[in-house]
């Protein structure tokens, strides 16, 4: 959906002018990776990514980087299934606990909202290799900005 959007460079001191299609949909960084979202109701959200030679690392096991995107990402439709449409939140913090590498087939994330504060939220996201080993234990604290 996004493809002509790839190399639009955004100059300094400017924003990019871009919205999402929907409440819950995946931005364009999102899509380049070819996440998918699965499913997404009630503060859980499942996500998967096909590992890509692009997502490798110098050992050819898919970059520490890749894998985060997919646990933020996951994590962040999970938590916009609780909250009102543009509520505005980001990722302030997060941790990754890798278990086993991730060399091929498709990566899944299972997301689940841990506490929803007025502020703060906090979740974990399980991720999965294909051949269903745990490969990463991520967990995040996200922001909402106040109402002014």
């Amino acid at each position: 959906m996004y493809e002509k959007l790839y190399d639009q460079l955004i100059p300094c001191g400017q924003q990019a002018e871009f919205e999402l299609p929907q409440w819950i949909a995946l931005a364009p960084f999102e899509e380049y990776l070819g996440m998918r979202i699965e499913s997404a109701a009630d503060g859980k959200a499942v996500l998967s990514m096909p590992f890509k030679l692009a997502h490798c690392q110098g050992k050819g096991l898919m970059h520490g980087g890749a894998i985060a995107a997919l646990a933020d990402t996951s994590l962040a439709i999970a938590i916009k299934t609780m909250l009102p449409d543009d509520t505005h939140f980001a990722t302030i913090e997060m941790q990754m606990r890798f278990h086993a590498p991730i060399n091929s087939g498709v990566v899944t994330a299972k997301a689940a909202v841990i506490s929803l504060g007025e502020r703060d939220i906090d979740g974990e996201v399980d991720v999965f290799a294909e051949d269903g080993v745990k490969a990463v234990t991520f967990t995040a604290r996200f922001r909402r900005r106040l109402a002014r």
